[in-house]
């Protein structure tokens, strides 16, 4: 009988009690990004390509160029090098740089391309983790030109929260790429 009132304490709380408390669904952020339509990009350099009308191309001396995305706070740093009997060398120096993350990247995907009626053989590299820049692409005719090329987001690297603008801008440069152009040398 001593426990009684204890019990009966017991009770009325768990009986009060009757709404469950249940635990709120994670929420996710859906990013929608508008569908992207292009234009091509002439200049007085040995290529020509077509960009995001989104985007923002500034040419910087010996006809590199950075593809700024405002909106996503983004820019593809993009290096031209013109071959000289050093094409191995200049390749070598671009896959260095990509295989740099290694210590912190999950995975890295190459991605290979070729068109042999424009004389266009590529690779993309897609680098998975927190890593300075997720994207990574050259470009050759193999045999005057090298066009490669880096995509750099303006925030500290955290892959899962930039995904979806990794995956938005890839097919941006997957479409760089398709769109390529070398000009005839003169």
């Amino acid at each position: 009988m001593k426990n009684f009132g204890a019990y009966f304490f017991l009770a009325f709380i768990l009986v009060a009690c009757g709404n469950e408390t249940l635990p709120k669904p994670t929420p996710y952020l859906k990013l929608q990004y508008p569908e992207a339509t292009y234009k091509k990009i002439e200049s007085n350099c040995a290529y020509s390509f077509e960009i995001s009308k989104l985007a923002k191309i500034k040419f910087i001396k010996n006809c590199s160029a950075s593809i700024e995305y405002p909106h996503l706070k983004a820019t593809i740093y993009i290096t031209y090098r013109p071959v000289e009997n050093n094409l191995d060398e200049i390749l070598a120096e671009v896959e260095k740089l990509t295989f740099e993350h290694t210590i912190k990247a999950d995975a890295i995907n190459a991605l290979p391309y070729e068109n042999l009626e424009k004389r266009v053989f590529g690779k993309l590299y897609n680098i998975e983790g927190n890593v300075a820049t997720n994207i990574q692409f050259r470009a050759t005719d193999s045999v005057n030109h090298v066009l490669s090329g880096a995509l750099y987001f303006y925030t500290r690297p955290n892959y899962d929260s930039i995904v979806p603008a990794i995956k938005y801008v890839e097919k941006d440069i997957t479409h760089l790429i398709e769109t390529l152009e070398w000009k005839k040398q003169k």
